[in-house]
């Protein structure tokens, strides 16, 4: 299936944001995904890439968070708004949300991890009444890193209570939290009832917010991955 780059926008550094179409489809993007499930996209004669959608099913049109980072995404980062991407493949699990209505959502990101999570967050706040709190934790390295910046205010607006942290903060003004996402459960999960957390980031990342979460008292079925 090919999709048409319809719009471009810059995130955090060396990281843009793309919209896009299928060439045939009028309106809607009209594909069936899961929230935060990755689409296999592939430019020219290279090989496909993962990246997981960053918009809802929902949504009108589909967004993938895109790093100027390995060939592919060195590729994808320089096209221009008209220009063609090959989608091949929607592979993984995503967050099947409808399982877990009536819970707490913590919603927690490393870097350009929080494409998928953004794809779960705008699909719950479209049901918000169906769960409880929603909490975003969100990690980058510096202040720079950190991407839908322009979105955040509607998530708080909308209920969303939004916390984040960088690890690098030397040479940059930030009077927020330092370290790593991780950090920020320690005084979070004590407050919630029945939560279930939706982690993204490097499979580092992952296994050692994974081992946080199961010392906290979390069983392994209440902390979801997108893949």
């Amino acid at each position: 299936m090919q999709l048409i780059i319809r719009r471009i926008r810059e995130q955090g550094r060396d990281v843009r944001s793309f919209d896009m179409m299928p060439e045939e489809a009028a309106g809607r993007h009209g594909l069936t995904f899961t929230p935060g499930q990755v689409a296999v996209l592939s430019v020219a004669d290279l090989q496909g890439a993962y990246f997981a959608f960053a918009s809802a099913p929902e949504d009108a049109e589909l967004e993938f968070l895109i790093k100027r980072s390995g060939e592919a995404g060195r590729a994808l980062y320089d096209l221009q708004i008209g220009q063609s991407v090959e989608l091949t493949h929607i592979v993984g699990r995503g967050f099947s949300l409808d399982d877990y209505h009536g819970r707490d959502l913590i919603f927690i990101a490393m870097g350009t991890g929080v494409a998928p999570l953004r794809s779960a967050l705008r699909s719950a706040l479209n049901k918000a009444d169906k769960f409880g709190r929603m909490i975003v934790l969100y990690g980058v390295r510096t202040p720079e890193d950190f991407c839908y910046r322009d979105e955040v205010e509607h998530w708080q607006t909308s209920g969303v209570e939004m916390r984040q942290v960088i690890s690098q903060p030397t040479g940059y003004e930030w009077s927020g939290q330092t370290g790593y996402v991780q950090s920020l459960l320690d005084n979070l999960l004590p407050q919630l009832r029945s939560p279930v957390a939706l982690v993204c980031g490097s499979p580092e990342m992952i296994d050692q917010t994974r081992s946080r979460l199961q010392e906290m008292g979390l069983a392994p079925e209440q902390i979801l991955t997108n893949y």
